[in-house]
């Protein structure tokens, strides 16, 4: 806590000369100072992508007010509905700036605060529409992952109060990144979670976004922000006045490139083949079997989402996901053949697969092998490289031992 007293008054400090030469206190907003709190990554899959709110410190009143849009809770009874849905519903808050800080601390996230250059009439503005926005009535919204966010909103407020000179100072400004690209780095920690994510997210995250766009993280528009000039009546100035760290973090920073790629899932294709393999060589064809099933029972299930996903949800940046190519829900019907092979194995009949169960086998493949060869062509852009490295060996494992059971008229019913 005197760390973060501490930095209180080191703004307190760097900001006083600035208050005291502000214009006079008579004109509407003049009495208030408005900073945007940035707060690092955190622990929780909420938390990777960091957060952001406007802290408003009004003078006359000696309140300081930290507005945020970041509110949801577990416990609504349709929260699960509707994230199903892809129909998430966020909402505005207000709280006190020293409890706000404290909270971050404890999680051991980084506090960043910029004063920023605003007019007072521009800060009368804004206040004015945080206050409404945080009324009952009108604090809740349709929360989008990367168009409108608890960052975007946060920008969206202030570029209003400012008449749009942030969105004309970033509209078409190229950041050289896509929403994959952030997705990825900022979640890449966390295996199961950067896996899943990188299947369920289609073509749409893998346009290039402009400066506006890339404020859907906290980080970057803090770092924007930094280089940004506004119009004044007698030229520009920054609109960052003054920038301190109120908390630093001991957690190591965010990371700047994505880490995880094709080697890491093709490696692991190949141990699943090379185990496979191994129980085919030593007679366990039961065992191998049990293996290509299991498989295709995940690639199945990953597909049938993936195409609910597009076809029956608001997810919108799972829509024209070229991966529905690997996670096939063809491997479903694959996976049932699978188990019937089995089944007749254990009540001592013939172990070849039937004709079908060839033919699925051959389809899946066929289809994964496509999905990789279309990459070549312009139309075909998602970046699904880690996900084929995963699964277009492992079809073709399944396939290659299919083929060599229905080679062999004489398997045995039980492992040798």
């Amino acid at each position: 806590m005197k760390r973060v007293l501490s930095a209180v008054a080191l703004l307190a400090a760097l900001f006083s000369q600035a208050s005291a030469q502000a214009v006079p206190t008579t004109e509407p907003g003049s009495q208030l100072t408005v900073y945007l709190l940035t707060m690092g990554p955190g622990d929780q899959v909420w938390e990777k992508f960091g957060h952001n709110a406007i802290w408003i410190h009004d003078e006359r009143t000696h309140t300081d007010s930290a507005y945020h849009w970041g509110l949801f809770d577990f416990a609504d009874k349709d929260f699960i509905p509707r994230f199903v849905q892809g129909r998430m519903r966020y909402a505005m808050g207000s709280f006190g700036f020293d409890e706000t800080i404290e909270a971050y601390r404890q999680t051991n996230r980084t506090v960043w605060a910029q004063r920023l250059n605003l007019a007072p009439a521009e800060r009368q503005r804004l206040q004015d529409f945080v206050k409404w926005n945080v009324l009952p009535e009108n604090r809740y919204y349709r929360y989008d992952y990367f168009r409108d966010n608890c960052s975007t909103r946060v920008r969206d407020a202030l570029d209003a109060a400012l008449g749009g000179a942030i969105k004309r100072a970033s509209t078409d400004i190229p950041s050289r990144t896509t929403y994959r690209f952030h997705t990825s780095r900022l979640t890449q920690d966390d295996w199961p979670v950067f896996t899943g994510t990188m299947m369920g997210l289609g073509q749409p995250t893998d346009r290039m976004i402009d400066a506006w766009e890339e404020m859907f993280l906290p980080v970057r528009m803090m770092d924007r922000f930094r280089s940004i000039r506004i119009p004044t009546a007698t030229g520009t100035q920054p609109l960052v006045q003054a920038e301190t760290i109120l908390f630093q973090a001991t957690r190591e920073p965010e990371d700047s490139a994505v880490r995880r790629g094709i080697t890491g899932y093709l490696a692991i294709a190949c141990v699943i083949l090379a185990l496979g393999i191994g129980l085919w060589f030593a007679g366990l064809r039961r065992g191998a079997i049990t293996l290509a099933l299991v498989w295709s029972f995940v690639a199945g299930l990953g597909g049938t989402l993936l195409a609910g996903l597009w076809a029956f949800t608001d997810h919108l940046y799972s829509y024209r996901n070229e991966n529905i190519l690997q996670l096939n829900p063809l491997s479903l019907f694959l996976a049932a053949a699978l188990v019937a092979l089995l089944w007749r194995t254990r009540r001592g009949k013939t172990g070849v697969p039937s004709i079908v169960t060839v033919a699925l086998a051959a389809l899946v493949a066929a289809v994964a092998i496509g999905g990789f060869i279309v990459q070549v062509l312009p139309a075909f852009y998602q970046v699904n490289g880690d996900v084929i490295a995963l699964s277009l060996p492992l079809h073709l494992g399944v396939a290659a031992l299919i083929v060599a059971l229905a080679a062999k008229q004489d398997v045995k019913p039980t492992d040798s």
